[in-house]
């Protein structure tokens, strides 16, 4: 039994002041909403990996990450071919003003963003990854920062 290759993702979940999830759209697979990240580059951690890709996917400039919140495993295919990912989810707090579309170098096929309320991400039909990703938000919003990431699927 062969094992898959291993990709390593950063992903940010951004809020702005009024406590909405930033999410990009994109139409691979049916059509599905996400986070704004991806892949590691040699010699990179997941916190500058995340910062990085925040710039290159939204022109972000002047952002903090406050820390990571979750963590998911999962076997999925990635540009034709099968992998094992490991993403991690940090927190970003920012408004749209630090953000720049026209300033982003690599928008990876994103057709839309949009900012989510939670009570919106908990009743659409759309499709929204990470699955609990809403009941992640919700608890960071509660209680702050957890002590160990949280675990998707």
């Amino acid at each position: 039994m062969s094992t898959l290759p291993l990709r390593e993702a950063a992903r940010a979940v951004i809020l702005d002041a009024d406590q909405r999830i930033l999410l990009l759209r994109y139409d691979e697979n049916g059509g599905f909403w996400a986070t704004p990240g991806g892949s590691l580059e040699p010699g990179e951690d997941y916190p500058t990996a995340a910062l990085r890709e925040l710039g290159e996917e939204l022109g972000a400039k002047d952002v903090l990450l406050s820390g990571e919140i979750a963590e998911r495993r999962r076997e999925h295919p990635v540009g034709g071919r099968r992998v094992q990912q490991i993403e991690k989810y940090f927190l970003v707090r920012a408004s749209s003003d630090a953000l720049d579309a026209s300033r982003a170098t690599q928008t990876d096929n994103i057709r839309a963003s949009r900012w989510w309320p939670l009570d919106e991400l908990r009743s659409t039909t759309e499709t929204v990854y990470p699955l609990g990703l809403v009941d992640v938000v919700a608890d960071v919003l509660t209680k702050g920062l957890p002590r160990e990431p949280a675990l998707l699927h």
